[in-house]
């Protein structure tokens, strides 16, 4: 059903061919905010992508909330409500953000 919905958005990035931009880690954990909260955050996007277009999609899909937060340490981080480590990883890979041959996308806990 998600993938049907996921090819009609355009995240805004014309390089997805080019190998040769940074090959850092993306990487999804859930962090345990209050109580059954659960906070979904995903951190180490390239930089050429549009992060605020990929959490505005990513909203709409999985029916949750969410920002983008930026840090001076860590760069551009996605935060969903939620535990949607296995969507978000899904979502990256339907898109052909980062390919599924690639390890560059690590789902923690």
């Amino acid at each position: 059903m998600a993938s049907a919905v996921i090819q009609n958005f355009d995240v805004g990035v014309d390089a997805f061919d080019d190998k040769s931009s940074s090959q850092k880690k993306v990487h999804i954990r859930v962090v345990q905010r209050s109580g059954r909260k659960n906070i979904t955050t995903v951190q180490g996007l390239d930089d050429d992508l549009d992060i605020a277009k990929i959490c505005r999609a990513l909203k709409k899909i999985l029916a949750c909330n969410g920002s983008v937060s930026r840090d001076s340490t860590m760069g551009d981080v996605i935060q969903l409500q939620g535990d949607q480590r296995e969507a978000v990883k899904s979502f990256l890979h339907d898109l052909k953000i980062y390919e599924p041959k690639e390890d560059r996308i690590v789902v923690h806990g």
